[in-house]
């Protein structure tokens, strides 16, 4: 299976973290949040402009900008 971006995902999409390559303070923030390899997100819901995109993960709803959201690689689940 490819590696794709979590900013690639559309509403409804499910995946699993592979990496997570975000760097500086924005990288323990997202770590803390659950943003792990292993963890299984949902896009909830793009901001009309596409910044920020709202994620479901570990039961809550995260909202993170698209430029973090382009340094987590996933794995798509069918």
């Amino acid at each position: 299976m490819s590696e794709i971006t979590l900013d690639t995902l559309k509403p409804g999409d499910m995946a699993r973290i592979t990496k997570v390559r975000v760097k500086g303070p924005a990288r323990r923030k997202l770590l803390d949040m659950g943003m792990v390899a292993g963890s299984e997100v949902e896009l909830v819901r793009k901001a009309p402009l596409g910044d920020p995109i709202e994620f479901q993960i570990k039961g809550y709803h995260l909202s993170i900008r698209k430029e973090e959201a382009s340094q987590i690689f996933v794995q798509k689940i069918e």
